[in-house]
């Protein structure tokens, strides 16, 4: 098989406050997504939401059903959310054929049967995915960052000036839950989702990439009354439970994808903590 997918068990906020650093890592931090020929990434039982990296080489790489899914195909009970962070590159779905350029991303609803992601010429194709439990099928999309609902918000003096793509969320195309999208820091800039939130109607994943090997985000999390950091690197993801913050202040600028699944998908549901709250 070339898909490989590890279980992660939820966490209870008050479990979290105990937990040491090593720990924090284990349960909640995606280190290495990208394997050559390989699809491979994480099932949590975080809204049961998969996140994982695809990375093929030297051939082709088929999206293949896993064992945490019991069913006959990956898509038979769910929906995928892939956003290219490489090279263009040609993905086959169910026999019909379609590139995906650098940052553009593509949903592919539940019932198709056969997905194959494909080299580019140049060896560089990393595509990062998320998918979804889903209960109704919705067509194939490509969205481009012309496609996107676009928002740019913060402030240099602020160090959070950024740019946001909302490239799968309900008021660009239809989707059963997942929602995904991509925020860009200006340089100068190194946080993100500042002022922090929570949302108890669903749970999150970021993904971090566009970082130099010498510099590193640092990730906030937990609940605000008593918040933890981790440190990640470029191609690293982190799983936020609903009742944790998710922020973060990098070296540099850098750009994360953000993917959410759970029961509400209007994008403003937030509950906002101001910055002098966080404890």
């Amino acid at each position: 098989m070339n898909t490989e997918i590890t279980t992660r068990y939820s966490s209870h906020p008050e479990d979290f406050k105990s937990y040491p650093t090593s720990e924090i890592r284990d349960k909640f931090l995606i280190e290495d997504l990208f394997k050559a020929d390989k699809i491979s990434g994480v099932y949590t039982l975080e809204d049961r939401l998969i996140v994982g990296g695809i990375h093929p080489v030297h051939s082709p790489v088929q999206l293949e059903a896993v064992d945490q899914l019991k069913a006959e195909n990956f898509l038979d009970r769910r929906e995928i959310g892939i956003i290219n962070i490489g090279a263009k590159t040609k993905i086959d779905i169910d026999g019909a054929s379609l590139e995906l350029d650098h940052k553009e991303a593509l949903y592919i609803g539940k019932g198709v049967k056969e997905v194959i992601f494909h080299p580019s010429p140049s060896g560089d194709t990393y595509l990062y995915f998320n998918s979804a439990p889903a209960h109704q099928e919705y067509p194939t999309r490509k969205i481009t960052r012309k496609d996107a609902e676009v928002v740019t918000l913060g402030s240099l003096e602020n160090s959070n000036h950024r740019t946001i793509y909302k490239l799968l969320v309900n008021s660009v195309l239809e989707t059963c839950q997942l929602q995904m999208g991509m925020t860009e820091l200006k340089p100068g800039s190194v946080w993100n989702t500042m002022p922090a939130h929570t949302h108890d109607r669903r749970m999150e994943a970021y993904f971090y990439f566009d970082l130099s090997e010498e510099n590193v985000v640092s990730h906030f999390m937990g609940q605000a009354d008593e918040t933890r950091h981790i440190w990640l690197k470029n191609h690293q993801a982190i799983i936020s439970p609903p009742w944790s913050i998710h922020s973060g202040a990098g070296t540099s600028n850098y750009t994360f994808i953000w993917g959410m699944a759970g029961e509400n998908m209007d994008y403003k549901d937030m509950d906002g903590i101001k910055p002098v709250d966080l404890k």
